[in-house]
């Protein structure tokens, strides 16, 4: 049976996959609440699509940090992609290199920044930094990269303390310390982007990851200001199922979908993408 959504993946990643590994890959803090109200809180929004709109030609281009990709759909830092794939993150660097989109290579990795490097030479990279208190292993760290060409540094700021991974405890998975899939967010991260795109002002690209699933949350995120977003579980899932065509499948099943819903809703391109698609009185 063809996987044509990200939750066909899903399903079929977690028979790929064993126990001890899916709980890493899937597994959330303590009661997953946050993990859960990221998805159910695009499911709130409702869109005002524009009608008798020329849409014979739909764009999905845009850039971030000035440099272009092929649509704001792009990769978050998840540790050791090797769990889901031998290859791990050389396949995901590869995929991302193809589709033309940035990917964020995570502190915790399963190979070199080297390695991951040289299997996608012509890859759009940033770096993912876990502050260290020793400041010359920052230095150091963030030497290597810029040596290796990566463009920006995604700073973790949301790490005071490690979340209380259940399922790894219980599995008795002792992997490094600081080794998260991005599950410290604020309650339903779609509606934490509405405040920081009014606190910024335009001053500064907002981008947002969390509880992305399908086309349509990828407009919702755009519609409310975000300027790009960031895929974390769903890429590990592609992995499982089929390494780096599996990354290829999932992230070319979101950005048809995101065409389709920017036609539908009478957007031609990235920028007239707006927060009047949204019906607020219904948030």
């Amino acid at each position: 049976m063809p996987l044509v959504c990200l939750a066909d993946f899903k399903a079929q990643a977690q028979k790929q996959l064993s126990k001890i590994s899916w709980d890493f890959v899937e597994g959330e803090a303590d009661d997953g609440i946050t993990y859960d109200d990221n998805m159910a809180a695009f499911k709130r929004i409702r869109f005002r699509p524009r009608f008798l709109r020329d849409v014979s030609k739909v764009d999905t281009r845009t850039t971030i940090q000035g440099q272009e990709i092929d649509a704001p759909i792009c990769i978050s830092p998840t540790a050791f992609h090797s769990i889901a794939w031998p290859d791990g993150e050389k396949s995901t660097a590869r995929a991302a290199q193809e589709a033309n989109i940035c990917y964020v290579i995570a502190s915790y990795s399963s190979y070199t920044l080297e390695d991951i490097v040289a299997a996608a030479p012509r890859g759009f990279h940033w770096f993912q930094l876990y502050v260290q208190p020793d400041w010359d292993i920052n230095k150091q760290m963030i030497q290597r990269v810029e040596a290796l060409g990566f463009k920006a540094l995604v700073i973790t700021v949301d790490v005071p303390i490690l979340g209380n991974r259940r399922g790894d405890k219980r599995n008795e998975l002792n992997l490094e310390a600081n080794v998260m899939l991005k599950d410290l967010r604020s309650p339903g991260e779609i509606d934490a982007l509405r405040e920081v795109v009014a606190t910024v002002k335009g001053k500064i690209e907002v981008y947002m990851d969390g509880g992305v699933r399908t086309g349509n949350d990828v407009l919702k995120a755009l519609a409310l200001g975000a300027r790009c977003i960031f895929l974390g579980r769903p890429i590990l899932w592609g992995l499982a199922c089929k390494g780096e065509h599996g990354v290829k499948e999932v992230l070319n099943i979101l950005k048809a979908e995101l065409h389709t819903s920017m036609t539908l809703s009478g957007c031609r391109s990235v920028s007239e993408i707006s927060p009047d698609l949204i019906q607020f009185s219904r948030l």
